[in-house]
């Protein structure tokens, strides 16, 4: 009878210490958006555009008149806007806005600048995407040449890790796209 407990405990030992290796499928991290939807900002400036419906736009805590922010709640994410008058200084304004993503080359991987055109809306400018781990994933400047100079930037309120913001940059992205689309100078 004593070896019977022996027994049993050596068969729990055996048994138990046996290992049933599986892999376990790659997961990847789930977020969903809300579908891209649109409507106009009621500002008094010399300039219109539309804006996604899940953000709040407020005044820039700058006080400049015409210097707002795009506030993405759910994401942590603002796009800082601000506009100022053409009075011969086009090439200045150019320079400082095309200067702007440079400043991120040191963190950033890669920095791509689409141009855009839209002549029927008297409408010029560039996106910068900036991949990497930069404190800002996408830039824009937007001018008619004459009289309007509109520039943007995305920020998100967390340490750059952009594999971490990709999603919510990707989607931001979008909006700033239908933004740059959707302005409409005053005249």
């Amino acid at each position: 009878m004593r070896a019977l407990p022996f027994i049993i405990t050596l068969f729990f030992i055996f048994t138990a210490c046996e290992e049933n290796v599986q892999p376990k499928p790659k997961s990847f991290l789930a977020l969903e958006f809300p579908p891209h939807r649109y409507q106009p900002v009621d500002i008094k400036c010399p300039f219109q555009f539309e804006v996604n419906r899940i953000t709040a736009v407020q005044t820039s805590k700058s006080g400049e008149k015409c210097w707002f922010d795009i506030n993405y709640p759910s994401m942590n994410g603002t796009i800082y806007i601000t506009y100022q008058e053409v009075n011969n200084n086009l090439k200045g304004l150019l320079k400082d806005a095309q200067a702007l993503p440079l400043k991120h080359t040191i963190k950033a991987d890669e920095i791509q600048g689409d141009a855009y055109l839209n002549p029927g809306k008297k409408t010029f400018g560039t996106f910068y995407k900036v991949t990497g781990n930069a404190a800002s994933q996408a830039q824009f400047y937007l001018t008619d040449s004459t009289q309007h100079f509109l520039t943007g930037s995305v920020y998100f309120r967390s340490r750059p890790n952009y594999d971490s913001i990709l999603p919510a940059a990707d989607y931001i992205e979008k909006d700033i796209k239908h933004l740059m689309e959707s302005v409409k100078w005053a005249e």
